[in-house]
């Protein structure tokens, strides 16, 4: 075994974006929608539903994503307390909502420009993605009230935009009628540079990749469908049981096409490790040299010996072994050859 201190120019660090699929099976899009009526019905229901991606009989049952309903009033939900207003699931939904998101519990949800109070969350389950959900990859389809069925297709503008709006050091884009990031034309129906926002009520929501969630303006979704732009979902802000998610989740499952992707950097570390022509010529092996002796076995190896390393193991300082890199096969190495081994560490 012979030993060789690296130099700092033999460590370079590249790092590199690999995106995959979201949901389950490496489906590019989830086309079947479940849900579980004991979770519904349960203490967890009147918050956020959960969205599977088969019925609960089968064995690759999982949860994709769930919907919640948020509303600064309390509206859609049965208040805490009848002799307090405004103080209901759907305003823990919206406060957790606006700290995560605007950081700031005074400050209102604004949507291509426009205010509004109340909204539908989706929120991939965390298992499905890697980092980052990927900006351009949603498509989200949602079906409008009408027979037969149109439908309201959607995306993110990353493509349409240069910086995205930030919120902290968080990234958001404006969901807008369109399709993979690019705004459609409202008249030709063809892929654009128009913003794709509705008339009055702004962007369709926000894109928040980096906490995998998707925020759906309840003004832009309630537009009458005769209009081209909302579905008319009818959200209830009554002070009652509304089952807003539901509503939702049965046009998500009507039109059956949910399109994402995620993200994630990974970082490598090259370390390159160089054996010149006169480094790492002979061998502890006991093919090579006597172990009573330490004497080579064979004269011929004396003046000119042929090893052939197979192995590269990385230490530190304290001569502890950390890292451990097999070649693909061994190499041939004399005092006529020298040999650079590229080592890659992922992390």
């Amino acid at each position: 075994m012979s030993f060789k201190r690296l130099d700092p120019e033999d460590f370079v660090v590249s790092a590199d974006a690999v995106s995959s699929t979201v949901w389950t099976g490496n489906e590019p899009i989830l086309t079947t929608f479940f849900t579980s009526s004991a979770q519904e019905n349960g203490a967890s229901g009147d918050y956020y539903l959960d969205v599977y991606n088969t019925e609960s009989n089968l064995a690759n049952n999982q949860i994709q994503f769930a919907l919640a309903y948020g509303d600064q009033t309390g509206g859609g939900a049965i208040p805490y307390n009848i002799a307090v207003n405004n103080y209901s699931p759907s305003t823990t939904i919206y406060g957790s909502y606006r700290t995560l998101v605007l950081e700031d519990e005074n400050a209102e949800f604004v949507f291509g420009g426009v205010s509004s109070s109340y909204f539908y969350a989706i929120s991939v389950e965390r298992a499905r993605y890697k980092e980052t959900l990927f900006p351009g990859s949603m498509n989200l389809h949602i079906s409008n009230s009408s027979t037969p069925f149109n439908t309201l297709q959607l995306t993110d503008n990353s493509q349409d935009v240069t910086i995205p709006q930030y919120f902290g050091t968080m990234r958001a884009y404006q969901v807008i009628s369109g399709s993979n990031g690019t705004a459609y034309n409202k008249v030709s129906g063809e892929l654009s540079n128009n913003q794709g926002f509705t008339e009055n009520s702004g962007s369709y929501g926000l894109f928040l990749p980096d906490i995998s969630t998707i925020l759906l303006n309840g003004q832009a979704l309630d537009i009458n469908e005769s209009t081209g732009e909302g579905v008319n979902l009818a959200t209830s802000r009554a002070l009652n049981d509304g089952d807003n998610p539901q509503k939702l989740y049965v046009r998500m499952s009507a039109s059956a096409n949910f399109g994402l992707a995620c993200q994630e950097t990974i970082t490598s570390d090259y370390i390159f490790v160089r054996a010149r022509s006169s480094e790492f010529n002979y061998s502890e092996n006991p093919s090579f040299i006597s172990g009573s002796t330490g004497e080579v076995i064979y004269s011929y190896f004396i003046n000119n010996p042929n090893v052939f390393p197979t192995t590269v193991g990385l230490y530190n300082d304290n001569n502890d072994l950390l890292a451990v890199a097999k070649l693909s096969k061994p190499i041939l190495k004399d005092f006529t050859k020298e040999a650079l081994i590229r080592v890659k560490l992922d992390f």
